[in-house]
């Protein structure tokens, strides 16, 4: 076993590590359990009528089927990262270089700027690039590469040339214990640049037709993978490729009472609220999963304000500059006549994510419902 060193978290069963990992984890991956911290239930989705056979997986397993079916049917594609050969640190790619071979799935150096400037690089060329970021946290030292090479690649040169083949993954969000470098969402500093689809699916069978879009674009794709659902969430995923529209949120509950918007882990605690909501006062309220940052469903939101006239967004990411207030002020701009009460955002703190406190920082359900509540009320 490879000595572990700097910074551990355990996130859903595995030790995970920045450098390194145990190196025989294919049956920790599988076969042990850790404590959860972040509190919600999940809420699965039905695999569509159409699926044909599927398989249960959950969401680790359902990005490594996705990839699977990359390397399968696209031989230009490549994977490469962190410790992606032997499967990383979450195991999504697990026993593909065994499969493809170490041309086509193979470790990068620990330099986050080169995986992505490499990936550049190989989409411009013709490659399928499938990259992966081990932390979300640890995307920024690529930030120049994404908002001044990727985003600009096509524009700058007339058309003539992209990176479109280009689609980054990482491990994203809260677990409840991953402290200030294992927690962040940082989905609003790409929502800022254009050029980039941002993209957070809710669970297993969203993951595989959404991951699968994303490397199928033609722009260049980041996708944010929550990973205290790697393991947590796990549903009857459709064995054929399938891909699911980038730029179109779900409604996922129909109500007429408030709008309730959130992505990736928050989705699920929406639907709590919304059954709370429902027991203790008597409305129904209507669930969103906006799915896509950007480019985001304004169709679909602003409908839904219009209809509720009452909206809350829900996100992990601190409140100022967040992506719910984006959110809120094209809401007031489109739907203003609309709307019985200032748009409520339910978000972390103005704070570096904290280690012992994290439970307090999240937007739990107690916290949104206190936000319906208030909107009702106004």
């Amino acid at each position: 076993m490879a000595a572990v060193i700097r910074k551990i978290c355990t996130v859903n069963g595995i030790i995970a590590n920045r450098n390194c990992i145990l190196q025989n984890s294919k049956v920790c991956s599988y076969h042990t359990t850790a404590k959860r911290y972040v509190e919600f239930n999940f809420s699965p989705d039905n695999p569509p009528e159409d699926a044909g056979e599927t398989s249960r997986m959950n969401l680790c397993q359902a990005i490594n089927n996705a990839l699977l079916t990359t390397l399968t049917n696209d031989p230009t594609s490549i994977i490469f990262g962190e410790d992606v050969a032997f499967g990383g640190v979450f195991r999504c790619t697990l026993d593909l270089q065994k499969k493809f071979g170490k041309d086509r799935v193979f470790n990068s150096p620990l330099c986050e700027q080169g995986i992505v400037g490499f990936g550049i690089g190989c989409a411009v060329s013709g490659s399928t690039a499938v990259a992966e970021v081990q932390f979300a946290d640890y995307i920024f030292p690529a930030f120049d590469q994404f908002v001044n090479e990727a985003a600009k690649f096509r524009y700058r040169s007339g058309n003539l040339f992209d990176c479109g083949k280009l689609t980054v993954r990482a491990a994203w969000g809260a677990v409840g214990h991953g402290g200030l470098y294992h927690s962040q969402s940082p989905e609003s500093f790409f929502a800022h640049s254009p050029g980039l689809k941002v993209v957070i699916p809710r669970g297993p069978i969203k993951a595989k037709g959404l991951l699968l879009a994303c490397i199928q674009d033609k722009d260049p794709c980041i996708f944010f993978e929550p990973k205290v659902l790697y393991r947590a969430a796990v549903e009857e995923v459709p064995l054929k490729e399938y891909t699911l529209p980038l730029g179109k949120a779900d409604v996922l509950v129909r109500g007429d009472a408030v709008t309730l918007i959130g992505w990736g882990t928050q989705v699920h605690v929406l639907m709590e609220v919304a059954d709370l909501v429902n027991k203790q006062l008597n409305v129904q309220c209507e669930v969103i999963d906006l799915v896509t940052i950007n480019p985001w469903d304004m169709e679909t939101i602003c409908n839904s304000a219009k209809k509720t006239g009452r909206v809350v967004v829900a996100h992990e990411a601190p409140l100022t500059g967040g992506f719910a207030s984006e959110m809120a002020a094209t809401i007031q701009e489109e739907c203003f006549l609309h709307l019985e009460a200032p748009v409520q955002r339910v978000t972390g703190f103005d704070t570096p994510f904290p280690h012992v406190y994290e439970p307090f920082y999240l937007p739990d359900k107690w916290r949104c419902f206190e936000a319906v509540k208030k909107v009702l009320n106004y």
